[in-house]
């Protein structure tokens, strides 16, 4: 009985400094680049590159040069997610996430 009402004193005082936090910022910030939905050149290039790979006949290569192939795909797709294409959720979004589930 005493975690429980501690856990909960602890949650209280989390969910009140949140305001807190929100009102930290008061002037919205200020954009400088304009994101577009557009797929840079570099980007598209690859992305065709391996869609070519992954069309193609594979079953005359011999094991060296499937081997080699992969490495070139695996370098190819960690370009692509350098790119910074993406959504990143930090840890601590999920818990919060998660614990707004249970709650509501």
């Amino acid at each position: 009985m005493r975690k429980k009402t501690v856990y909960i004193l602890i949650m209280l005082l989390s969910f009140s400094l949140i305001p807190n936090i929100a009102l930290a910022n008061e002037n919205p910030p200020v954009h400088t680049k304009e994101k577009t939905n557009e797929i840079p050149t570099e980007i598209r290039t690859i992305l065709n590159l391996l869609n070519e790979i992954k069309d193609m006949d594979k079953s005359d290569l011999s094991r060296g040069e499937r081997k080699e192939l992969r490495k070139e795909v695996r370098t190819m797709k960690k370009a692509v997610r350098r790119s910074g294409n993406g959504l990143y959720i930090s840890s601590g979004a999920i818990i919060i996430i998660l614990l707004l589930i249970i709650i509501l």
